[in-house]
Parts: structure tokens; sequence; C-alpha cells
């Protein structure tokens, strides 16, 4: 058993032990056992890959040392009255036309939503379009399947953060997942999160394809490897977000990470339940409909008509 599989179980523990207890007992680096890495310093480790020396990113989450959000604690009472600043405004259909992204940029700059996530090869346009807003680039990387190589996510997310990126949307490798590799898991993850530096890195988990223990388990090797936020879905899925899996979400990261609904967020109503769960951060393209009060049919210019999904 790798150091990694260790540590993954030692996490579930006690990430298990906090969900039936008062709290739960942090991982400190000491427990992660001695390193047998040759690597010369300021070289990706080769071993456990939790060396705060060689790959600090990778452990960055886990100390609580420069977490780039503050996520509302779950069973938050109210949230702030401009939905919009929780909002990545989102257009990840394949078929999306130039002014359809144009029009997505319109609304981020009338609404002022916290980012417009598209994939990679509109970044540049929104970069220009954005210029001079408080609206982020937000990419999304190895979309929709998550199961490309970690080197190809990682050469993706660097390419978009020099295009104009300020935050990169990853989906996990869920085939390895599933396959209790998490070597590769936290490989994938910590790459992404290395080649995207200074941008935050989402982990997408694709909820509705994992277990309870796999949940558990994405959340904390996503924190251990220096992810900004965890985020429930693509959209592109057989389900999307839901109250139960943000709080659990919120309640394996705590407070040192975000939490990120996506997928089946259409109203104003499902923003404020998402956030009372724990979410700081909400996906969709029915952005404009939840900030209005519009019917999502109403406004399908970025989205299908009436359509439900993160995209």
């Amino acid at each position: 058993m790798s150091d990694v599989d260790k540590l993954v179980e030692l996490i579930t523990a006690k990430v298990r032990e906090r969900l039936s207890g008062p709290s739960l007992a942090a991982v400190r680096p000491g427990d992660r056992g001695a390193c047998h890495d040759d690597a010369a310093p300021g070289e990706d480790c080769a071993g456990c890959g939790s060396c705060v020396i060689r790959r600090p990113w990778s452990v960055r989450a886990m100390e609580g040392a420069g977490a780039m959000r503050v996520g509302a604690a779950a069973g938050v009472g109210a949230v702030p009255a401009d939905l919009a600043k929780l909002i990545d405004h989102t257009l990840l259909r394949p078929d999306a036309t130039r002014d359809d992204v144009v029009a997505l940029c319109d609304d981020a700059r009338k609404h002022r939503f916290a980012s417009v996530c598209v994939n990679t090869h509109w970044v540049p346009l929104c970069r220009s379009l954005l210029g001079g807003t408080d609206v982020m680039v937000c990419a999304v990387v190895g979309f929709p399947l998550g199961a490309m190589t970690p080197t190809a996510k990682a050469y993706e997310a660097r390419d978009a953060v020099r295009q104009g990126a300020r935050e990169i949307d990853m989906v996990i490798n869920i085939g390895a997942l599933k396959s209790k590799d998490y070597e590769t898991v936290f490989e994938d993850i910590c790459r992404v999160v290395k080649a995207s530096a200074p941008a935050g890195v989402k982990v997408i988990l694709e909820t509705s394809s994992l277990d309870h223990d796999e949940k558990i388990i994405a959340c904390a090797l996503s924190k251990l490897a220096g992810a900004a936020f965890v985020k429930t879905s693509t959209g592109f899925a057989k389900g999307g977000a839901t109250v139960e899996d943000v709080a659990l979400m919120r309640a394996i990261v705590g407070s040192e990470l975000g939490v990120k609904a996506s997928g089946g967020v259409r109203t104003a109503e499902d923003v404020i339940r998402m956030a009372q769960a724990g979410a700081n951060r909400i996906g969709a393209s029915a952005s404009v409909a939840i900030v209005t009060g519009k019917t999502s049919g109403d406004s399908g210019k970025n989205g299908k008509k009436g359509a439900d999904k993160a995209y």
C-alpha cells in the first residue's frame, strides 16, 4: 500500500469520525512518514507527493496557509443580497458560437457575476471583452470526462492561464478514483494546481457518479493537493448539485476551501438553499433568470431554452 493510500485511509476514517462526532483531528505533515525520495529540491516528488519543500502546493490546503477562499459555514441563515456575486455565469455547450460568448460576457458585465465559465478556446475573447471589469474568466480543463492524463490537463490549464483565465475548473479522474488509484487522482490535481498558479483551481467531483466514501476521498485529496474549491458537477452527467452533497462537501473541507454547487441550479431559491448548505459559489447557465426572477425559458440566448444544467 502506497503512502497516498495510507493517507487516504487515515483521512477517510477521520472524516467519518467528524461527521459522526464533534471534530476532525488535523493530519499534519509529520503523520505522512519519512521521505525516501531522492529527487533534487524543486523537482516533482516521485514518492508520496506530500512534501512541503518539493510540493508546497500539495499541502497548502491541509496546512491552512494560503487557501484562496473562505467558505460560508454550513447552515448559515442567509446569503448576500447580491446573488450575482455568488454565480459563475456558464456557457460550456460545444456548439456555442462567438455571438453566444459575446452575449455571455455582456450579461456578466451587466449583472456583475463572479466570473464567466467557458471552454478554453474562448478564454482570450472573454478576457478582451471583460477587461476593466471585476468579472473573472474561468476555464474548464479535462472537461467533461476527466479521463485525460495529468500532463495533458496541466498543459491545458497552463495555457488557459497564459491566455487570461483567473480560475480553472478541472474534472477529477473519476475512473481512477473508483479504481482506488488515489495516487493518480492526487497527482492529477497537484499538477493542475501547480500549472494554474496563481489562478485558483476548482475540482469537479461529478458527485452523482460517486458513492458516499468516494465523495469523502475526492474532497480530502482535493484539499491535500492545494485546490481552492471543490465543485459538485459538470452539468453533463446524470445528476447535478444536491443540498445533501453540498453539506457533505462543506463538512469535509471545512472553512479552508470553497464549495461550488453546479448542475440543476435554476432559481434564486435554489441558490439560497445551496448557500445555506455551505456553497459559496454557484455554477449556472440560467444566471440571468436567477438574478432577474425570470423563468429559465425566458432567457435562453446563452443556454438551451429552459436548460437546467450548468452549460
